[in-house]
């Protein structure tokens, strides 16, 4: 167990260095395209429609910062942007 305050952000630092890879080689200016069909391109707006009505209400927002009544209250602005997601 780690109990200095150097001990603990050196294993940190040495966490986070093999997380990212810091050793190998990587292009920051990564690309990527959208490719039709596949599993995605088979979602159809009901679909969405009906997850959310399976989604508890009162809940934390997620990553984004919305919450399940905040997709709801927007009703199909909101289905639809999740469907193009």
């Amino acid at each position: 167990m780690i109990v200095h305050e150097k001990g603990v952000e050196d294993s940190w630092k040495e966490c986070m260095k093999r997380l990212m890879n810091e050793d190998g080689e990587w292009e920051h200016g990564v690309s990527a395209e959208v490719k039709g069909g596949g599993p995605a391109g088979c979602i159809e707006i009901g679909g969405v429609v009906a997850a959310l009505k399976k989604m508890k209400g009162h809940g934390a927002p997620g990553l984004s910062g919305l919450s399940v009544e905040m997709i709801r209250a927007t009703e199909n602005v909101g289905t639809r942007w999740l469907l193009d997601l």
